[in-house]
C-alpha cells in the first residue's frame, strides 16, 4: 500500500507552501492591512490604467478629438501656405489659436467625462465588481485608483495638442505688430490699464472712434469720452470696461505671450481634469456609462451655455453653483472672447466669458473645489455601499 502524498499541509504551513509554490495569494486575514487600506497601490493603479487603454475604440476617439483636430487644421494651413503664400497666410495666427483652443476645451471636457464614466462603470459592465470585492480590497481604494489611471491618459493628450498649437503659433505665425487697428484708429499695443488710461486722456477723439463703435456697443455709461465735459471722471469710473474692450481687440490681433499660453494651458488641464472627475463620480453613482455620458454632454453643451448667457430672476446664485459658470469666469484673457469683466481676473488674468454678473473670487474657487471634492466623495461612497 503506497503512501498518499497528495495531502497538502494544513494551517500556517499550508499558506507558506502555497505561496512558495507560486499558488494563489493568501486572503487578507493572512496579510493584515494589505488590502484594507483606502490608499490605492501602484499595481492597482496600473491595472486600472491598462483596463482603460485596452478600450481601443474610446482611445482612438479621444486621440482624434484632442490631438487629431489641431494636427489636421494646422497641417492643412501649413500646406496651403507653403503652396500659395500669397493667397494663404501663415498657419499660426491669434484667430486660429482661439479657434482651436475653444473646441479643444469643449471636446476635451466631453472626452474626459466619457472616460470618467467608463472608468466608473467598467467593473459593473464587465461583471468584475463582485470579484474585486471578494479579494478584500478597500472599495474606496478601488475608486481612488481610477483617478490617477484616467488622468494619466487625458491630461497628456491635451498637453500634447496644446503644445502643438503653441509651437505653430509661435514659430509659424504672424509677426507681432507694434500697434492695434481698431475701427481704423492706430492704438499702441500691449498697454497696461494705467497706460491705456493715460492714452485715452491724451487722445479722447481717437478713443471715441476706436472703442465706441457698434461692435463694442455704446460707450461706457452711455457717454463717449470725447463728448464728455469731464473726461477724467468718466474714464476713472469705466476704465475696467474700457480696458476689457482694449484686451478684446488685442487678443484678436496679437499672438498670446508665453505667460498667457501657460495660463491657458493650465486652464485647459483643469477643465479636462474636472470633466473626468465629475464623469467618474456620476458614472459610479448611476452605474450606467451611456446615461452618465449623456448627462455630462447635456451639462456642457446645453445647460452651462444657457445659464451663463441669461440671468434668471431670483436664481442668480443657483446659476453660479454650476461648475461651468465658474470655469467660464476663470477663463484666461486669451480665451475670454470679449466676455464681461469680473473678479476672476485676479487668478488667470482673464475677464471671464459670462453674460451674467460674475461671482466673487472666493465663491468661484469654492464652486470648483466643491465639485471636485463633492463628486469624488459621492462616487467613492456609492462604490463603498453598492451591493456586490
Amino acid at each position: 500500500m503506497t503512501e498518499n502524498t497528495s495531502i497538502a499541509p494544513a494551517g500556517p504551513a499550508r499558506h507558506a507552501a502555497v505561496t512558495a509554490g507560486g499558488g494563489a495569494r493568501p486572503d487578507r486575514a493572512a496579510v493584515p492591512g494589505r488590502y484594507r487600506s483606502w490608499i490605492p497601490g501602484w499595481s492597482l493603479i496600473t491595472t486600472k490604467h491598462l483596463e482603460l487603454r485596452k478600450r481601443r475604440g474610446l482611445m482612438v476617439v479621444a486621440v482624434l478629438l484632442t490631438v487629431g483636430l489641431p494636427v489636421l487644421v494646422l497641417g492643412l494651413r501649413l500646406l496651403f501656405h507653403a503652396v500659395d503664400p500669397a493667397s494663404y497666410g501663415p498657419a499660426g495666427s491669434p484667430s486660429v489659436f482661439q479657434f482651436l483652443c475653444q473646441p479643444m476645451a469643449e471636446f476635451g471636457f466631453i472626452i474626459a467625462a466619457t472616460l470618467g464614466a467608463t472608468a466608473g462603470t467598467t467593473d459593473l459592465a464587465d461583471g468584475m465588481f463582485r470579484h474585486l470585492v471578494i479579494t478584500g480590497r478597500s472599495r474606496v481604494a478601488l475608486y481612488l485608483a481610477r483617478i490617477p489611471a484616467g488622468l494619466s491618459i487625458v491630461l497628456p493628450l491635451v498637453a500634447v495638442a496644446f503644445a502643438i498649437v503653441c509651437l505653430v503659433t509661435s514659430y509659424a505665425g504672424t509677426s507681432q505688430p507694434a500697434s492695434l487697428d481698431s475701427n481704423g484708429v492706430s492704438v499702441p499695443a500691449q498697454l497696461s490699464q494705467a497706460q491705456l488710461k493715460s492714452w485715452i486722456l491724451q487722445h479722447p477723439q481717437q478713443y471715441d472712434q476706436a472703442f465706441a463703435g457698434p461692435q463694442f456697443g455704446s460707450a461706457p455709461a452711455g457717454v463717449p469720452v470725447s463728448s464728455s465735459a469731464r473726461p477724467r471722471p468718466v474714464t476713472d469710473r469705466n476704465i475696467a470696461t474700457i480696458y476689457g474692450d482694449y484686451i478684446s481687440v488685442e487678443t484678436g490681433q496679437l499672438n498670446p505671450p508665453v505667460n498667457e499660453m501657460v495660463k491657458i494651458g493650465l486652464w485647459l488641464e483643469l477643465d479636462i481634469g474636472l470633466g473626468f472627475l465629475v464623469g467618474l463620480g456620476v458614472g459610479s453613482l448611476i452605474g450606467q456609462r451611456t446615461v452618465s455620458t449623456v448627462l455630462m454632454i447635456v451639462l456642457q453643451i446645453i445647460v452651462t451655455p444657457l445659464l451663463a448667457a441669461h440671468v434668471i430672476p431670483y436664481f442668480i446664485n443657483g446659476q453660479r453653483v454650476v461648475v461651468g459658470i465658474a470655469m467660464d469666469q476663470l477663463r484666461p484673457a486669451g480665451l475670454a472672447d470679449g466676455g464681461a469683466g469680473g473678479p476672476g481676473h485676479v487668478l488667470f488674468g482673464g475677464r471671464g466669458a459670462l453674460g451674467i454678473p460674475p461671482m466673487p473670487t472666493w465663491a468661484m474657487i469654492t464652486v470648483i473645489a466643491g465639485w471636485i471634492v463633492g463628486w469624488t466623495v459621492i462616487g467613492a461612497w456609492r462604490m463603498a455601499t453598492r451591493d456586490a
